[in-house]
């Protein structure tokens, strides 16, 4: 079998969803481990709280959202 090849990551082109997430682990002091190795080299814990984050934001968001619609 062939190896697994990584893909370079382009921060400037990012769907917003995934620029959320790496804000968040740079928020969070993870982008350079992330960035070297890849998002499976975070422990559970670590991308346990960038999602509870994402979450969270997307929530905050969506109240906004609606707040302005009213």
């Amino acid at each position: 079998m062939a190896a697994k090849r990584e893909k370079k990551i382009d921060l400037n082109n990012l769907k917003p969803e995934e620029e959320m997430k790496y804000e968040i682990a740079k928020e969070l002091g993870y982008l350079d481990k992330v960035l070297s190795s890849g998002w499976k080299s975070l422990t559970a814990k670590e991308s346990g709280r960038i999602g509870g984050l994402i979450t969270k934001r997307k929530r905050e968001l969506k109240k906004q959202a609606e707040a302005e619609a009213k």
